[in-house]
């Protein structure tokens, strides 16, 4: 899908932040827009207290950057703009070299669906300095957002322990592109339908609905309002019970689910949307089975999340169903995953890279500077740990130590004979051309399969996870902790 085209309709370029565009100006004027710099965009700690994130978005990324253009618009647009001493902000030249400008840039992701952990990158962009810093806000917005849900999403999933959930978030989602996102994250993270249509159009996603208590109310009696839409719909039949009495809507759906049967047609299931969803679901259970409608599934709704799943499974709810909306396509309990997007290298006029560090007074917000990929280590399918090592070292020691970023006590020991490896980081644009084949959505939501498969289950427990081992080989570390020293010494 070319959410580009079919989406919007037109360039996108100026979806981002001014001083992005200022930068780029002041890059320009000062000659090095041209220079060669490398960007890593990472997350420094794990949404939803938990022990994972999925990787989500890079579809939109593809597309975004292969449409990136400034259109005739835009650059009208930007020439419009003054300074406080009413000339124009920026110069007619460097529009002129914004209108001609020409994605070139090589961009490695991580495949979306796939479980990361906080300071690996996720996308590594390469490229003139002004083309990188352009992309920084286009590309946290989309990654931030759809990392965010998928995540959501998956941990949803994990609650409902193999029962199918729905998404039927769009009215409560943070508009429209929020929606469609929403939707598109939740059924990577695990979701088998969404409510929205037009997601379902331009996603393929599976649609699916019941229908809403005015419905019920919209006829003189509800088992009138149940006998009308078994008529509508008799394949796929699912009625709302609870706009009056919820035992009392049972009934009256297994009266007319009885109906059905005598027609050669079933009663696909019922819903419940109020009260105590543990007692009415297991009351709602025996009521159907005793009128021989074991295979009616029970579906649940209202304000989901995964603990009230958890406490609903614990509490051994008859439900099959889960519907979950606000607080799925919100990420209500976190509203942003925090990504950041940093320069971890810059090329000096000898072609050499110059690796970069930030420093900060909170430990977790220094950067992991040079040219780095991450590789991941497995053994009998299980993921066991991922270093994060410089791109330029090819060769590594028969026994590896990673050191964790943040805490430099925290280290693992590796033997890679004895485990298979995967290069995190896949070759996404050459020079601005697109080498990548984006997989359908059916095949990101079977690696999210796949992934959460190989992770230990201590790393998926909702309530404090076991931490899974992310270091950095130990070159990099001595690099690392080398440019931190003497950044401080010269800005003392």
């Amino acid at each position: 899908m070319k959410i580009t085209k079919d989406l919007y309709k037109g360039s996108l370029a100026l979806l981002t932040d001014y001083y992005q565009l200022t930068m780029a100006y002041a890059y320009w004027k000062s000659g090095k827009g041209e220079e060669e710099a490398v960007f890593n965009l990472f997350f420094r700690k794990h949404p939803f207290q938990g022990g994972f994130t999925l990787a989500a978005g890079l579809e939109y990324v593809v597309d975004y950057c292969s449409n990136f253009a400034f259109t005739a618009e835009d650059i009208t647009y930007l020439g419009a703009m003054k300074g406080r001493d009413g000339r124009p902000t920026f110069d007619p030249d460097f529009l002129k070299y914004l209108r001609e400008l020409k994605f070139s840039c090589d961009i490695e992701g991580v495949e979306e669906g796939t479980a990361v952990f906080p300071n690996e990158p996720l996308i590594r962009v390469r490229g003139p300095l002004i083309q990188c810093q352009l992309l920084e806000t286009p590309l946290l917005n989309i990654v931030n957002f759809q990392s965010l849900i998928a995540t959501k999403a998956a941990r949803i999933n994990l609650a409902a322990k193999g029962d199918s959930v729905l998404e039927f978030g769009l009215r409560r989602a943070q508009g429209i592109d929020g929606a469609l996102a929403a939707s598109r994250a939740a059924y990577i993270g695990g979701c088998s339908s969404t409510s929205n249509v037009m997601a379902g159009k331009l996603f393929g996603i599976p649609v699916s609905g019941t229908h809403a208590h005015s419905w019920i109310m919209a006829f003189p009696t509800e088992i009138e309002a149940f006998e009308a839409y078994a008529e509508a719909f008799p394949d796929q039949t699912i009625f709302l019970v609870d706009t009056y009495d919820t035992l009392n809507g049972v009934k009256n759906a297994i009266q007319v689910g009885q109906m059905l049967r005598d027609h050669g047609k079933e009663m696909l299931g019922i819903r419940l949307d109020s009260g105590d969803l543990a007692y009415f679901s297991t009351e709602a259970r025996k009521l159907l089975d005793e009128a021989g409608f074991t295979d009616t599934k029970i579906v649940a709704s209202n304000d989901l999340d995964e603990h009230i799943i958890t406490s609903l499974k614990n509490q051994e709810a008859s439900i099959n169903v889960w519907g979950v909306g606000t607080k799925l396509v919100t990420a209500f309990d976190q509203p942003a995953l925090g990504a950041v997007y940093k320069m971890s290298a810059i090329k000096n006029e000898k072609g050499e890279w110059n690796p970069k560090v930030k420093l900060s007074q909170q430990s977790l917000k220094i950067n992991i500077p040079g040219y780095h990929n991450v590789k991941r280590f497995f053994s009998k399918g299980k993921a066991v740990a991922d270093m994060i090592f410089l791109e330029e070292q090819k060769e590594f020691q028969p026994s590896l130590v990673i050191i964790d970023p943040i805490d430099q006590t925290r280290r693992k020991r590796i033997m890679p004979a004895f485990y298979q490896e995967e290069l995190l980081l896949k070759p996404i644009f050459s020079k601005g051309k697109q080498v990548y084949q984006v997989p359908s959505l059916e095949q990101v939501k079977e690696r999210v399969k796949q992934q959460l498969d190989s992770l230990d289950k201590t790393h998926k427990r909702l309530v404090n996870p076991h931490l899974y081992p992310v270091g950095l080989e130990e070159n990099l570390h001595h690099l690392r902790m080398e440019l931190i020293l003497n950044a401080k010494e010269n800005n003392d």
